[in-house]
Parts: structure tokens; C-alpha cells; sequence
């Protein structure tokens, strides 16, 4: 899609959620639903004060979490495409990737207290099955004939893994990151409604406190925004490294 159209299509989505917004409340006509021009007005106002200092730390907290999952996913996904690895590795997603690992926040804050390390923990510990379920199924899935190629002409195993399997298996990677980027901006919030004072989680159930709800959209809006940003990246770096696709 040429990169004009592309932009007249985000254009027309957010024109359109819009349109929707200000019907919906219209219609309804209450004060937990404010007109988006009256949300506008006050995300104007909370940039004057402390909203870009929530927002900051709550894309500290995202990309730290992705960056902590991807280190130990991408590896362990990889390696996945040997068969003794994965034999090793199987049981113990089978056993644990079902498990609703918000469940372990308890645990985790008993571990590593209230502050930034428990959140990113949790958030991490989350995405980090997504990403290794999709990479280790990805290297699974890599022709051995591309492989048997390689060795052919006097490659090494690190050879393999560098020119097959990583570039074989990168699209999928990007794709989970994409995936993990929604579910990381979900448990951001979760995490950032109780024990602390920072982050647009923390932001938005104040305001929801107070039944301040112009304040309250704005920091859903920031924390869409946020989502938004992280996915444009992501798309951004997709085609730099991934031009074959």
C-alpha cells in the first residue's frame, strides 16, 4: 500500500472512531461518556502537568518487559529447533503456558517487592510464552532441505541458525511481538492500578476515583496512543529487517 493511502487509511479509522465517539454520546447523553472534544481538552491540560511523566513510565515499564521476554524466548524458541531441546522444552510449556500466569503476581511481588521490578516481571513472564510458543513452532517448521543446502557448501551450525533459521523464523517473531504488544498494554494497566503511584494504569483509576471522566478517557487515550506508537515501531522495523517478505 503506497505510504499516502496508507496514511488517507488512518485518517478515515480515526475520523471514524470519532464520528462514532461523539453519536454514542450524543445519544447517551451522560457524564461517563464526555464528548471527545471535551477529552481532548483535558489530555491538552494533563500534558501541561504530569501526564507525560505517567506516559514515560509506562513505556519504560512495556518496553523493558518486551525486551526481558524476547532475550529469554528467542534463544530458548530457537534452540527449539534441535530435537533434544525441544523434547526438553515442550513438557514445560505444555505444563505451563496454560496457566493464567497473572496469578503469580502475589508471588512475584513477595519476590521482588511493589515497585517498577514486579510489574516488569509479571509483564514479561506473560509475553514470554507467547513469543516462544510462536518462535519455537516457527524453527520447528524450517525445511531441512534449506538446511542440508548449507552444509553442503561447508557451512557450521552457527552458519544455520544466522542465514535459515533466524531469518526463516524472524517474520514470526515480529508477528508475536505485535501479539504481545496488546497483551503487555493490558496488563500494564492491571498492574499499574494498585501499589504505586506512577504509570497510566495508576493515572486512570484515579481519575475513575474522583468520577473525573474527562481525565479518565485521556488516560485511555494515552494508553491507546502508547499501544499505537509500539506497533508502529514494530511495523517500522519489520521492513528494515524483513524486506524478503
Amino acid at each position: 500500500m503506497p505510504r499516502s493511502e496508507k496514511k488517507f487509511s488512518y485518517i478515515i479509522a480515526f475520523a471514524s472512531i470519532v464520528a462514532v465517539w461523539s453519536l454514542i454520546s450524543y445519544l447517551i447523553s451522560s457524564p461517563a461518556i464526555p464528548n471527545p472534544y471535551v477529552v481532548l481538552l483535558s489530555f491538552i491540560h494533563q500534558l501541561k502537568g504530569n501526564l507525560l511523566q505517567h506516559f514515560l513510565v509506562s513505556a519504560y515499564r512495556v518496553v523493558y518487559s518486551i525486551f526481558l521476554a524476547l532475550s529469554f524466548a528467542i534463544p530458548i524458541g530457537l534452540l527449539s529447533h534441535e530435537k533434544k531441546v525441544d523434547n526438553f522444552v515442550a513438557p514445560f510449556i505444555y505444563l505451563l503456558y496454560p496457566i493464567p500466569h497473572i496469578v503469580f503476581l502475589p508471588l512475584i511481588i513477595l519476590f521482588f517487592g511493589i515497585g517498577d521490578l514486579s510489574k516488569i516481571v509479571l509483564i514479561s513472564l506473560i509475553i514470554f510464552f507467547q513469543i516462544l510458543v510462536t518462535t519455537r513452532d516457527a524453527a520447528r517448521n524450517v525445511n531441512d532441505y534449506y538446511i542440508y543446502s548449507l552444509l553442503s557448501l561447508g557451512a557450521t551450525k552457527k552458519d544455520v541458525y544466522l542465514h535459515v533459521i533466524f531469518p526463516f523464523v524472524l517474520p514470526k517473531i515480529l508477528t508475536a511481538m505485535r501479539i504481545s504488544v496488546g497483551t503487555s498494554i493490558a496488563v500494564l494497566f492491571f498492574v499499574e492500578s494498585f501499589a504505586t503511584n506512577r504509570g497510566l494504569g495508576y493515572l486512570i483509576m484515579d481519575a475513575w476515583s474522583r468520577a473525573d471522566y474527562p481525565s479518565l478517557y485521556a488516560g485511555i487515550v494515552s494508553m491507546a496512543l502508547l499501544g499505537f506508537i509500539l506497533y508502529i515501531i514494530l511495523e517500522f522495523v519489520e521492513k528494515k529487517v524483513c524486506r524478503w517478505i
